[in-house]
C-alpha cells in the first residue's frame, strides 16, 4: 500500500521548521513596518548543516503570505532542493545578491535586502548616508557602498559586490536599495529596520530646507563606537533571558535579540499563518 507523502514539516528537522518559521516571520515584520516592494526583495536564511542550503521566498507571493512551508529550499548554485506544493520558484536576480553574500560570510546566517523609496533615496545622494541623528550615527563608519550595475543577471558581479561589503554588515547599493547581513534573523531584521529609520530621517530632514545642526565629528565618533557594541540590557535580564545566549555577549551582536520575542507576539496577535 502506498503510503501518503510527507508534509513538509515532517521533511525537515526541527531547527530546520523552526528556522523557517522565524523567516516567515521576518517577511510579515518587513510587511509590517513598510519595507516591501510588492514580490520583489528578499529575506535568506542559512539552513543549519554542511550543505549550506538557503531559505528564499517564493517569486510571486506578497510579503505577507509567506509562510514556514511556502519558502524554498536551494543550494548555493540555485538549485532547488526542497518545495510546498505551490507553482512559484525562485527570483533569479535576487538569488544572485543573495547567494553571493551567504557564499562570502560564514557569519551571514541571514540576509535582507529593501528597495525602499527612503533607502534608495539616500542611495542615489553622493554623500551616502549621513550621521545626522543618533539612527544614522549607529552606522557611521559601518556602512558599505556598491555602485549600479543594472539588474543582478550578472553573476561576475557577485564578486564586486562581496569585495565591497567586506566584513561590515549594512551595504547601501547605489541607486538601487539597502542590505544587510547577520549571524541570525532577529539581528538581520534589527539592522534593516533601524537603517530604514536612519534613511527616513535623513530624507525627512533634507526636505525641510532649514539650516541642518550637526554634532562634532568626535561626538559621532563616540556614538558610532556605542552603538556598535551589545544592546544596552540589565545584567540579570542578559543571565535570564532564553534568547540572549552566550554568543549575544560578543560585541555588536546583542542588538535585534531583545525585543524579537516581543515582535512575534504582535505577529501573533495580528496574524499566526505565518507558522504554517
Amino acid at each position: 500500500m502506498n503510503q501518503p507523502a510527507r508534509s513538509l514539516r515532517e521533511r525537515v528537522s526541527a531547527e530546520e521548521w523552526e528556522l523557517r518559521v522565524n523567516l516567515a516571520a521576518c517577511y510579515r515584520l518587513v510587511a509590517r513596518y513598510g519595507m516591501t516592494d510588492l514580490i520583489y526583495n528578499h529575506i535568506t536564511a542559512r539552513v543549519p548543516g554542511p550543505d549550506h542550503h538557503i531559505l528564499i521566498n517564493a517569486y510571486g507571493m506578497l510579503y505577507e503570505e509567506v509562510t514556514a512551508s511556502s519558502l524554498i529550499k536551494v543550494d548555493l548554485a540555485g538549485n532547488v532542493i526542497d518545495k510546498a506544493d505551490h507553482p512559484y520558484s525562485v527570483n533569479a536576480a535576487g538569488y544572485i545578491i543573495h547567494s553571493a553574500v551567504h557564499e562570502a560570510r560564514e557569519d551571514a546566517h541571514c540576509v535582507i535586502h529593501t528597495h525602499t523609496p527612503a533607502g534608495i533615496a539616500v542611495s542615489a545622494m553622493e554623500e551616502g548616508l549621513l550621521p545626522l541623528s543618533q539612527t544614522a550615527m549607529r552606522f557611521h563608519g559601518h556602512v558599505a557602498y556598491h555602485d549600479y550595475e543594472g539588474p543582478a543577471f550578472n553573476r561576475g558581479e557577485k564578486g564586486r559586490l562581496v569585495q565591497h561589503l567586506g566584513d561590515r554588515s549594512a551595504m547601501i547599493l547605489r541607486n538601487h536599495g539597502l542590505l544587510v547581513c547577520a549571524p541570525s534573523i532577529p539581528q538581520a531584521f534589527n539592522l534593516i529596520y533601524w537603517l530604514e529609520q536612519a534613511c527616513r530621517i535623513q530624507v525627512q530632514l533634507l526636505s525641510c530646507q532649514r539650516p541642518l545642526h550637526r554634532a562634532p565629528a568626535e561626538v559621532v565618533e563616540l556614538t558610532a563606537e556605542a552603538l556598535s557594541g551589545m544592546e544596552i540590557t540589565l545584567d540579570n535580564e542578559r543571565a535570564t533571558n532564553p534568547n540572549l545566549k552566550s554568543d549575544a555577549q560578543k560585541a555588536g551582536s546583542g542588538y535585534g535579540l531583545l525585543e524579537w520575542p516581543a515582535l512575534l507576539r504582535a505577529l501573533d496577535r495580528q496574524d499566526r499563518s505565518y507558522r504554517d
